[in-house]
């Protein structure tokens, strides 16, 4: 099947490629039939000059941008698996692989538990991450870029608007990377499907997608000896020669979303306030997903399983969100919206449980009503935004209370501060889990309490100086993975666990890219600081990452070319340990990871729409000491040269 839909997408982008022509380009005038289409949509209008500001990019939360073809240091950053700014992020050795994080990530604003198994999810595309479009032609992205020996990504998008009403999107980003240890091979595909609608009164507005995703990890557990790795002995920067933990594991993440949002706007009045409506929405998200870990054969690290050979762990998830909203706007008393939300869940295994301990049952299923509330305003530059809800019945749901403000001063500069009160379930894997492994079976529903967090944070962005961006969060009842004790060094029992004192968590990031000519310094820097009476939370206390570049148009500006060095490097800390079985990371405190620097040598150049990347990642490994690691007992990416490119069609 995604071999099919792979095959799909190339056609389709080698399709609208062919049918690019220069008359039609971006910047220039539509072609004949381009026209005639146009001034059949507008009678008795000419048509526009089509420019790259009309290709419209339109969040789920309706913000609005346009197709950035661009070549930057900021495009350097995200040219990546995850095609996003990484830096808060520590890849583990091959493509498709998990990563550690640098730093704790920004508490969601839902406050329903997810399936969990987080180390997997850094690849999986969530309803906010798919985008809608508007485009006046056929656009097409592809992206290339090559990977860990044997193997290839490829992220294929095509775009199209039928009329000026409907828009119709496809994509798919397929993953092969056999990677240089024994077995670590990864494979994962995300196939996308979107449309868009909006009525010719622009009363009525539809937006929906499917996404079907899986993403597959061959699983070793790390070497087994780090003296093979460390040592630099000859024999073994072949890493293939190395030995690993185990070399008959593997899990898998599979999902299938179907989301639909829709409004109709009930009353609006277009003559005496054009600002002055009342509109219905409705949205509905029905996802099913599963995590299965499987083993050929019962292995000591994790410990003692009920049975030897042919090891299958499968939980699994379905859950429907129904919303109903009602928004009523107005120029004076700015936006106002209450909605009703619906949260039925059934997460399940296949069988019970018995151990002498506890009977663990195999579901469990529910649902969960809230309310919530959020209201918008802005008066010039000045703008105010604050979003609540509340769970009314279940046992899973929390509550939100989120406030922003801010302004936009000389259009170039902005300053913003957020509060947020976050309540909110820990994931089902917490709650409930069952394996073949024996430690690995547990039912917590009753014995954890919800999480709760709080936060400022605060946003300043300048053209001239750059920008700050601060937060300071307060956490209590932190729900984490942690080893067991007293526990032996052979056998890793990962357990939940809850901490019950208060985690105190400041970050400030600073970002700032100096100028002289033709070259650029471009700087992130980022302090943490935790406060806790037990190592729980553990991050390390600086993180930096600067890039020394020059660009300049070549070959008669015919080419616009971009070279540069990038230097990344974070303090020692107690990195968190990876858990291949439950696909998580856990709380570790008998090894420290960071204290190496990170170079990268790059030559981008962008030849009318296609930029071309060409990378020698971590050139440095050879020479600083072969003590780099992901997370324990993982080793970070030795010297690789990749090479790929973005290619737009307008046609």
């Amino acid at each position: 099947m995604r071999k099919v839909i792979a095959f799909i997408a190339f056609v389709l982008t080698c399709t609208a490629g062919f049918a690019q022509e220069g008359s039609g380009r971006v910047g220039g005038k539509p072609s004949a039939d381009q026209n005639k289409r146009l001034q059949k949509e507008k009678p008795g209008q000419k048509a526009d000059q089509i420019v790259i500001q009309d290709y419209k990019i339109i969040t789920l939360d309706r913000d609005t941008t346009f197709l950035d073809t661009t070549l930057s240091i900021q495009k350097e950053y995200k040219y990546n698996y995850l095609r996003k700014d990484n830096f808060e992020l520590l890849p583990f050795s091959n493509v498709g692989q998990t990563y550690n994080s640098l730093a704790l990530a920004e508490p969601s604003d839902d406050y329903y538990p997810g399936l969990g198994a987080r180390a997997k999810h850094f690849n999986y595309m969530e309803a906010e991450d798919i985008k809608y479009y508007h485009v006046p032609t056929p656009l097409t992205d592809l992206f290339f870029k090559t990977t860990m020996e044997q193997g290839q990504l490829l992220d294929a998008f095509i775009t199209l608007n039928t009329s000026r009403q409907f828009n119709v999107s496809i994509a798919y980003k397929g993953l092969r990377s056999l990677g240089k240890y024994q077995h670590i091979q990864a494979s994962t595909g995300n196939f996308r499907f979107a449309a868009s609608y909006l009525s010719k009164n622009k009363r009525y507005n539809l937006r929906m997608h499917f996404a079907s995703q899986d993403i597959l990890n061959q699983e070793n557990g790390g070497v087994a000896n780090k003296n093979q790795f460390e040592s630099g002995n000859s024999e073994f920067t072949d890493r293939s020669r190395m030995d690993v933990n185990f070399q008959n594991a593997e899990n898998f993440l599979l999902g299938k979303r179907y989301f639909l949002d829709q409004e109709y706007v009930i009353v609006q009045n277009k003559e005496s306030n054009p600002d002055h409506s009342l509109t219905i929405g409705h949205r509905l998200n029905y996802e099913t997903k599963y995590y299965e870990y499987r083993q050929e054969s019962q292995n000591d690290y994790f410990g003692e399983a009920f049975q030897t050979s042919n090891l299958n762990d499968r939980a699994r998830l379905k859950a429907l969100a129904n919303q109903m909203r009602l928004r009523y706007k107005n120029k004076l008393l700015g936006e106002l919206t209450v909605s009703n939300y619906i949260y039925a869940y059934n997460y399940y295994f296949n069988s019970i449980v018995v151990t002498p301990d506890q009977t663990i049952t195999n579901q469990f299923k529910g649902e969960d009503y809230s309310f919530g509330a959020s209201w918008k305003k802005k008066i010039g530059g000045f703008y105010l935004d604050a979003n609540a809800g509340a769970s009314i019945y279940g046992d899973l749901g929390g509550n939100l209370f989120k406030a922003s403000a801010g302004y936009i001063f000389n259009g170039e500069n902005r300053i913003s501060a957020t509060v947020k009160s976050v309540t909110a379930s820990p994931n089902f894997n917490f709650l409930l889990y069952q394996s073949d492994y024996k430690d690995y079976n547990w039912d917590n529903r009753n014995e954890f309490d919800k999480e709760k967090e709080k936060s400022l944070s605060v946003d300043f962005e300048t053209k001239r100086f750059g920008s700050i961006n601060a937060s300071y969060n307060v956490i209590n009842d932190y729900a984490y993975f942690g080893r067991q004790t007293p526990v032996s060094d052979e056998v890793f029992q990962v357990k939940p666990l809850q901490y019950n004192n208060t985690i105190n968590y400041l970050k400030v990031k600073y970002t700032k890219d100096l100028k002289l000519g033709k070259f650029g310094l471009y700087n992130t820097i980022m302090y943490q600081e935790v406060a806790q009476d037990d190592d729980i939370l553990n991050v390390p206390q600086l993180i930096t990452r600067n890039t020394l570049y020059f660009s300049d148009h070549v070959f008669k500006k015919a080419m616009y070319l971009q070279t540069g060095i990038t230097f990344k490097y974070f303090t020692e800390y107690k990195a968190n340990a990876y858990n291949p079985l439950l696909g998580e990371f856990y709380v570790q405190d008998q090894e420290k990871i960071g204290n190496f620097p990170l170079l990268d040598f790059f030559i981008n150049a962008k030849v009318r729409q296609t930029r071309i990347y060409l990378k020698a990642e971590h050139f440095n490994s050879s020479f600083s000491g072969y003590k780099f690691y992901s997370a324990p007992d993982y080793p970070y990416r030795d010297f690789v040269i990749r090479f790929g490119l973005v290619w737009n069609f307008f046609s």
